[in-house]
């Protein structure tokens, strides 16, 4: 299978100096790229700015902002085949700022009032044979990752709580539950996240053509 993955942040600049981004730090992205490859699967990583090692056997793609993403995702994809995985671990922005300045604006150029279009939802847009996505909540989590498994058409959302204890971001583990797209939930106990990746790629073989 080829698989395409995209972990980390995104990047949304004001000015040269200035961004709006997240704490993602890419682990459980480059964990599904390690998992992927050790099962003999070509791998396409498409990575924000981590400071992260590439996983042997997988191609790299380093990207920004979330439109340089879906570019990058779209084109690997593109060449992907009929058993295509997306596999969307990435914390991509939701909102980026309307205008970039072209240098480091001033404190007495800023108003104070940051205006914001939204930027393009790339796990709904995109096209797989398998599509796979992560919602990190810190509320109800298992109900907003059913209402993302069914608007964005998944084969399956991988749902958790990033205010619990040893999950979430920059961790080594993370506490997850699989929701399929036939209704079914699997919790799964406090676990590695290459652990969970090994899992992940799993599912994906179960289904391929």
């Amino acid at each position: 299978m080829a698989f395409v993955i995209t972990a980390g942040p995104t990047r949304e600049h004001i000015d040269p100096v200035r961004f709006l981004s997240n704490p993602s730090t890419g682990k459980m992205g480059f964990a599904v790229a390690r998992a992927a490859a050790a099962r003999g699967h070509s791998v396409t990583l498409v990575a924000g700015p981590v400071a992260l090692r590439t996983p042997k056997g997988v191609r790299r793609i380093d990207v920004t902002s979330a439109r340089d993403m879906l570019s990058a995702v779209e084109q690997a994809l593109a060449g992907a085949g009929t058993d295509s995985v997306f596999v969307a671990t990435a914390a991509v922005a939701d909102w980026r700022p309307a205008d970039c300045a072209a240098r480091k604006l001033k404190k007495s150029e800023m108003s104070g009032v940051l205006r914001l279009v939204r930027n393009p939802d790339i796990l709904k847009s995109v096209k797989a044979f398998v599509k796979i996505g992560f919602a990190a909540e810190t509320g109800d989590a298992l109900a907003e990752a059913a209402r993302k498994c069914r608007e964005k058409s998944l084969d399956m959302i991988v749902a958790n709580d990033v205010t619990e204890k040893g999950a979430g971001f920059g961790t080594d583990t993370n506490r997850v539950a699989f929701l399929r797209r036939d209704g079914s939930v699997e919790k799964l106990p406090l676990m590695t996240k290459l652990a969970i990746a090994r899992r992940i790629v799993r599912f994906c073989e179960d289904i391929r053509p």
